[in-house]
C-alpha cells in the first residue's frame, strides 16, 4: 500500500470489458480460491443480511471475506454490499446492485471501490462452469443444457460455458414467465453465445445440464420428481429443490456451513433429517481429488457463494486496472492518516 493511502473507484465500463475478455481467467482463479478456501488460506465469515419489513422479498446482503495466499503472497480482506430487489425486472432493471470494497491487509485502510455487479455475476458463473467441468460430462460435451430462470445470472453462466468450450446439441430456456423466456432467447442468440430456445419445464429439468437460477424463495420442484443418474444439477439459486431431491443425489457444496443457513435447500434437508449424511463433499474437495462420487446417483453442486470469490477476481480487476490506468483516483478520500501532526 502507498503512503499517504490512497483510494480509487473502477468503473462498471472498464470491468464489463475487462471481465468480457477474462472468463477463461476468472474460472482459472475461482478454482484456485476453492483449493485455496479448502487449505486454510481464506477467512471467510457469515453473510448478514439486511431484510425490510414492507418488502419481504428484497435484502442487501454484506459478505466479508479476507484472503491469505501465502504462495503467491496476495493479502487483501474486503466486503461485498449486494442488493437483490426481484422486483426491479418488472421496471426492466436488474435484479442485482452491488459495490465491493477492498482494504490493505496489513493497516485496514480501503483502497479501493468497484462497481461491483458485474463481478458476483462473473464469479457465480465461474463456479457454476468449473463446477460442471469437474463433475458434469467428459469433454465438455453434453446434449441439453437447459436454464430455469431466464436472467442476468443464466445469462453469464452461458458465456462462461462458451467461453470454456463446452457444446451442446441443444440449449433451452424455461422461466414462468413468457416474457422473460422470449427476452432471453433473443438476447443470448443476438450475442452469439449459444442458440437458445424456449422449452417446456418437463424438457428442462430432464436435460443432461440443468442450470438453477431463478429468485424462488421456496421449493417449487414437486417432490416427486427424480434426477436421472447421468444428470448434473446447477443449484445456483439455492432454493428450488425439495429437501427429497438432495437425499438421492451426490451432493456437492462451496462451503458447508455457509450452505447450511437462509432456509436453502440443504438447509431444508438438514432440518428435515437431522443429519447431514446426504453431504458428498465441497467443490474443493473434488478439486483435490479427495471425493467420491456414486455414479448411480444424480450430482447436485450447491453454492452459497462465497466472499473470497469476490475478493480474489476484484483484486485480478484491480490490478489490471492499475496497469491501464483505468483506476479513478480520489483525491484527499483521507482527511488526515497520521495519529498526531509532529
Amino acid at each position: 500500500m502507498s503512503s499517504p493511502p490512497s483510494f480509487s473507484v473502477i468503473g462498471g465500463s472498464y470491468i464489463s470489458d475487462l471481465l468480457a475478455k477474462s472468463r477463461v481467467d476468472i474460472i482459472d482463479i475461482v478454482e484456485h480460491c476453492y483449493r485455496l478456501h479448502h487449505l486454510g488460506g481464506t477467512h471467510n465469515p457469515d453473510s448478514y443480511f439486511l431484510r425490510f419489513d414492507d418488502k419481504p422479498e428484497a435484502r442487501i446482503i454484506a459478505l466479508p471475506a479476507a484472503i491469505r495466499d501465502v504462495d503467491r503472497k496476495a493479502f487483501v480482506s474486503g466486503i461485498k454490499w449486494i442488493s437483490s430487489y426481484p422486483r426491479n425486472i418488472e421496471s426492466n432493471l436488474q435484479r442485482a446492485s452491488a459495490v465491493i470494497v477492498l482494504n490493505d491487509y496489513e493497516t485496514g485502510y480501503p483502497f479501493a471501490c468497484l462497481e461491483a455487479s458485474q463481478i458476483s455475476a462473473a464469479r457465480t458463473a465461474a463456479s457454476a462452469v468449473l463446477a460442471a467441468t469437474r463433475l458434469g460430462p467428459q469433454g465438455r460435451q453434453a446434449g441439453r443444457l437447459a436454464v430455469i430462470g431466464g436472467g442476468v445470472i443464466a445469462g453469464t453462466i452461458l458465456s462462461y460455458f462458451k467461453a470454456s468450450g463446452w457444446q451442446f446439441e441443444d440449449v433451452c430456456v424455461y422461466d414462468t414467465s413468457p416474457g422473460n423466456a422470449d427476452a432471453f432467447t433473443r438476447n443470448l442468440s443476438a450475442r452469439d453465445i449459444y442458440a437458445v430456445r424456449t422449452g417446456t419445464c418437463d424438457e428442462a429439468l430432464a436435460a443432461d445440464v440443468v442450470v438453477l437460477a431463478t429468485t424462488a424463495g421456496t421449493p417449487w420442484i414437486p417432490v416427486s420428481h427424480r434426477f436421472a443418474s447421468s444428470q448434473l444439477i446447477l443449484n445456483i439459486s439455492l432454493r428450488d429443490l425439495p429437501p427429497e431431491s438432495l437425499l438421492s443425489a451426490n451432493n456437492i457444496l462451496d462451503d458447508v456451513e455457509h450452505c447450511m443457513k437462509a432456509n436453502t435447500s440443504p438447509h431444508l434437508a438438514e432440518q428435515r433429517y437431522g443429519q447431514r449424511d446426504f453431504i458428498t463433499g465441497t467443490i474443493g474437495q473434488v478439486i483435490l481429488g479427495d471425493v467420491h462420487l456414486d455414479s448411480g446417483k444424480p450430482i447436485i453442486f450447491s453454492p452459497f457463494g462465497l466472499g473470497v470469490l469476490d475478493l480474489a477476481v476484484s483484486m485480478f480487476v484491480f490490478e489490471r486496472a492499475q496497469a491501464d490506468g483505468a483506476r479513478q483516483a480520489i483525491p484527499g478520500f483521507f482527511a488526515a492518516t497520521e495519529r498526531w501532526t509532529m
